[in-house]
């Protein structure tokens, strides 16, 4: 299980933060952002402009993210993981992988009708 540093210990991600992390996988901009959250939710999320560069702004704070570039004539900011980034969508998985098995493990595997 990875570890991360203290400093940057966090409790369980919001499925908006999560699936904005693993968004910035590949440099994108807040459109982009966007769309992918949209597309991988299944049309579930749907992020407001507003809620996106609050989340924006937080991860920056956190380190979890980092400005990539800015396209001056188009005047859109792209974002992209750190490393730090990295590691915490990594723990976040090994955590929500817990909670799976951990529930198979209760359940028997079994689904309540």
């Amino acid at each position: 299980m990875i570890k991360i540093s203290e400093e940057n210990n966090h409790a369980a991600l919001s499925e908006t933060t999560y699936y904005i992390l693993l968004s910035l996988m590949k440099p994108q901009h807040g459109y982009g952002i966007m769309q992918f959250v949209k597309k991988l939710s299944n049309n579930r999320i749907t992020l407001a402009p507003g809620t996106l560069y609050g989340a924006i702004k937080a991860l920056l704070g956190k380190g979890w993210i980092e400005l990539n570039e800015t396209d001056i004539i188009k005047r859109k900011k792209v974002y992209l993981i750190t490393e730090i980034g990295y590691q915490v969508i990594e723990a976040e998985i090994s955590r929500l992988k817990e909670l799976y098995q951990n529930g198979l493990e209760i359940t028997g595997g079994q689904k309540n009708d």
